[in-house]
């Protein structure tokens, strides 16, 4: 992926939003489908070194957006490209791509890409608030996460089984990993623009770039998206209810056990 230019004077100033591209859903080798997670264990290693890196690195750079108004450069040059490796391996892991991640930054030939632009000056008060603010798109971006994985065996296997993804599946599991991506974005403040477009892009939004740019759901895409969101509102709170048993087991075991008093 390009580095974008953080340098250069903004002249448009509509809303941008991080862009992803990735090519048509195509034929999956089945060995590589049937071993992807085993495969990417390197890639998790390497993925979990850089997040801490990451962490400091926006840590810097929400106190220089926060005092200076804008990004320092060198951190928005280092987010950016992490946030592209990151995409990668991700889209591996969902199955999107057959092609296998590079451990670099800048991959112009991976076929899964996006795009950052630079943004004007950012909103001080925004980047106070910046965890605040991102709680409900980290709400969609986790329920959608758990939908997906609810039922990410029988993805799987549908792929395993058919040497490549369907065109529904690729559509609503390429809309999870695009929202994934722009909440990361706006979370690192690489962007001013809130993660928008969970399901998908009118049709004439843009000139044709990609298979998902623009990234137009077909009905079942867009079926498959409310399941994932209900599964994981499923998800969260059986693991809510699961949770305050094991408090109550625990509380009501200390105290049979406690000593009477006297």
């Amino acid at each position: 992926m390009e580095q974008p230019r953080w340098d250069v004077p903004v002249v448009d100033r509509t809303e941008f939003q991080p862009a992803l591209d990735i090519p048509p859903p195509g034929p999956q080798n089945r060995l590589t489908v049937l071993l992807r997670l085993l495969l990417l264990v390197p890639q998790y290693v390497v993925l979990w070194l850089l997040s801490i890196v990451a962490f400091v690195v926006v840590v810097i750079g929400w106190f220089g957006a926060l005092f200076a108004g804008r990004l320092p450069r060198f951190a928005a040059g280092w987010l950016s490209g992490y946030l592209a490796y990151d995409t990668r391996v991700y889209a591996s892991l969902l199955l999107v791509t057959d092609r296998y991640p590079p451990f670099r930054f800048d991959a112009a030939d991976h076929p899964v890409r996006i795009e950052l632009r630079a943004g004007g000056p950012l909103n001080r008060l925004a980047v106070f608030f910046r965890l605040l603010l991102a709680i409900p798109a980290a709400i969609v971006q986790g329920l959608l996460q758990t939908g997906w994985w609810a039922v990410s065996f029988i993805s799987w296997l549908v792929v395993l089984v058919l040497g490549r993804m369907p065109q529904a599946l690729f559509e609503a599991t390429a809309a999870v990993l695009r929202y994934r991506m722009r909440f990361q974005a706006y979370l690192m403040m690489l962007t001013a623009a809130y993660p928008k477009a969970v399901f998908g892009d009118p049709a004439d939004s843009e000139p044709v770039r990609s298979a998902t740019r623009p990234l137009v759901l077909t009905g079942a895409a867009k079926a498959l998206l409310v399941i994932y969101l209900v599964l994981g509102v499923i998800g969260s709170a059986a693991s809510s209810v699961t949770t305050d048993w094991d408090s109550y087991e625990n509380g009501d075991t200390v105290s049979t056990m406690a000593p009477l008093g006297r």
